[in-house]
């Protein structure tokens, strides 16, 4: 019995598409996470990228439990002397709802180049229309349904 392991040009990759509306952010950015690092296939192999395409839409619907729409803060720090900035999620919502799912699925990928890589493969979109119709995504359901 011999291990199996991916080459990056023999991956097969496939569209996903998933409504974060009425989701739970950290819940959604797992899902969203083991796709993206091809988790979901036997074939995943931890130091090849695997993963497939991820298409989220309806992303300002996308739900926070408990206090966390006005106590999480998000921080970056603008490069500058006194330059650290924070953000509420209910400030990024209104700012730009895609930066929440983003942010969560980036915090949950690899920090290196490879995570970096398989973060392009991330799609996110306010709404309910994408121009992602060509590839047919398959529509994933919510857990638990």
């Amino acid at each position: 019995m011999k291990t199996y392991s991916a080459k990056p040009l023999e991956v097969e990759r496939k569209w996903y598409l998933i409504d974060a509306e009425g989701e739970t952010l950290g819940r959604l950015a797992v899902r969203v996470a083991n796709i993206l690092r091809g988790k979901n296939k036997p074939e995943y192999t931890p130091n090849v990228d695997t993963g497939d395409f991820v298409i989220v839409i309806n992303a300002e619907k996308v739900q926070v439990s408990g206090k966390k729409e006005t106590d999480k803060i998000y921080y970056h720090h603008t490069g500058y002397p006194g330059g650290l900035k924070s953000a509420s999620v209910k400030e990024l919502r209104e700012k730009d709802a895609r930066l929440l799912i983003e942010k969560a699925v980036k915090g949950m990928l690899q920090h290196n180049t490879l995570g970096d890589t398989q973060f392009t493969k991330l799609k996110v979109y306010n709404g309910s229309e994408h121009p992602h119709a060509a590839q047919k995504p398959i529509v994933l359901e919510k857990e638990g349904k």
